[in-house]
């Protein structure tokens, strides 16, 4: 597969482009590590900080019971897959 990007980049003065897909698995120990990369380590985290800048640790809180409550606490693996592009 070839990011939709990679294909653009010649048009706009980037030349010798090349990509890769890395596909690998990512694990967490438990639930709440898995909360804490995601809520707070990513873009989410903007989203919930522009709605309510307080409500971080709440809403990690939270997101951390309702996961746990359904699926149990513990380890937890599951797919990632990036594409990287060079240029």
């Amino acid at each position: 597969m070839v990011p939709r990007g990679r294909l653009e980049l010649p048009t706009h003065g980037f030349s010798d482009v090349a990509s890769e897909t890395l596909e690998k698995i990512s694990t967490a120990p438990t639930v709440r590590h898995a909360v804490i990369g995601y809520a707070q380590g990513t873009p989410l985290r903007n989203e919930i900080e522009e709605r309510d800048n307080a409500a971080l640790e709440l809403v990690t809180d939270r997101a951390t019971e309702l996961i746990v409550a359904k699926f149990g606490d513990g380890p937890i693996s599951a797919k990632m897959r990036a594409h990287v592009v060079v240029a």
